[in-house]
Formats: structure tokens, C-alpha cells, sequence
């Protein structure tokens, strides 16, 4: 489990650095017209795209580092039911903008970071 647990939490922490940067650092007009599935940026002022991705790098950085370095190992778990919650606020929008293979996509981030937090609050906690 523990195994498991460590190889989801790199992914994750992958994308959401990834997906952090581009929101702080990509102009919405830019990211926008990348692909469909990316015009809800459009929906928000950019200083509001910079928060979401300022939150997702934090949340990546919460993912692995407390438990890399032994200190403060309760932020895991912490990191990863705070990136549910903006998973929860993702597939909310997408489903209001009937985007909804979109809105599954953001469904499996969701339970990825909710089986994260579980497995790290309960199952496998880190301890310091």
C-alpha cells in the first residue's frame, strides 16, 4: 500500500506542478486557445488563475516534501484533501459548462488525491 500511495502521489505531484506553472506563468488567452477543454480559463480574471495555480504547486509541494524530509509529515494528507477540494471546484465547472468528459477527467484527479489522503490519514500514515 505504502508502495502504491508513494507512485500516485509522484504523479500527482507531477501534474499539479505542471498545471500550477502553466496557470501562473501562461497567458489565459494563450492556454485558452491550446485546446477545448481548456477554455474555462476564460471564465476567470487571471489574477484568480494565478491563485488556483499558486495553490496547486503548494499542494504538490505539500505532497511530497514534509514526508521527504520527516518534518511535519500531517501536511501529506493535508496537501492532498486540500487538492480534492479544488478537484471538487474543477468538476463542478465543468459539469456547469456541460463539459463532461472533461468533468470525469477532474473525477480521477479527485479520487486520486481523496485515495491519498485516506490512505496517508489511515492506512499508511507517514509518521516523523
Amino acid at each position: 500500500m505504502n508502495t502504491a500511495l508513494w507512485i500516485i502521489t509522484g504523479l500527482l505531484t507531477a501534474v499539479y506542478l505542471f498545471s500550477g506553472f502553466g496557470k501562473l506563468f501562461v497567458p489565459r488567452e494563450k492556454m485558452a486557445a491550446m485546446a477545448d477543454a481548456t477554455r474555462w480559463v476564460l471564465d476567470f480574471k487571471p489574477g484568480t488563475l494565478k491563485a488556483i495555480g499558486a495553490l496547486e504547486i503548494l499542494g504538490a509541494v505539500g505532497l511530497v516534501l514534509p514526508a521527504l524530509l520527516g518534518i511535519a509529515p500531517i501536511l501529506v494528507p493535508l496537501a492532498a484533501s486540500g487538492l480534492a477540494l479544488i478537484m471538487t471546484g474543477a468538476m463542478i465547472l465543468r459539469i456547469r459548462r456541460g463539459e463532461t468528459k472533461a468533468a470525469l477527467g477532474d473525477g480521477a484527479y479527485l479520487a486520486l488525491t481523496a485515495f491519498v489522503a485516506i490512505g496517508r490519514f489511515a492506512l499508511e500514515p507517514l509518521t516523523g
